[in-house]
């Protein structure tokens, strides 16, 4: 993993420290992109954190790291995400074997080898 890489981590496994009720179950940070599943227990919290808050500070908080870390690139991270609410234990159990194994898929890759 790349020193970048190391930081989205760091600052990834965080995040619960930062919101309350938060739980990272599944994660996986590639060269290009990052796969994660969490849940929010949040039973009386006032506000209730969004996805798109949470994803947001971390992307602000991992971006403001690498660029002190050397990062020069214009962008660390695309604008928006992709997000999926798990319907059931099924769904929960498929996408994180998805993210597990994601990285043995990473030479099918078509960023592979840019």
């Amino acid at each position: 993993m790349t020193r970048y890489g190391k930081i989205a981590e760091e600052e990834l496994t965080a995040l619960p420290n930062r919101y309350t009720g938060l739980q990272i179950d599944h994660y996986v940070i590639m060269p290009n992109h990052i796969h994660l599943l969490f849940h929010l227990q949040t039973a009386g919290a006032s506000p209730r954190p969004t996805v798109s808050s949470i994803l947001c500070t971390y992307k602000s908080l991992t971006t403001r790291r690498c660029k002190i870390a050397g990062y020069r690139a214009t962008k660390l991270f695309q604008t928006s995400f992709y997000d999926h609410i798990i319907r059931d234990e099924t769904d929960y159990l498929s996408k994180a074997a998805y993210i597990t194994e994601n990285p043995e898929k990473w030479l099918e890759d078509p960023y592979h080898n840019t």
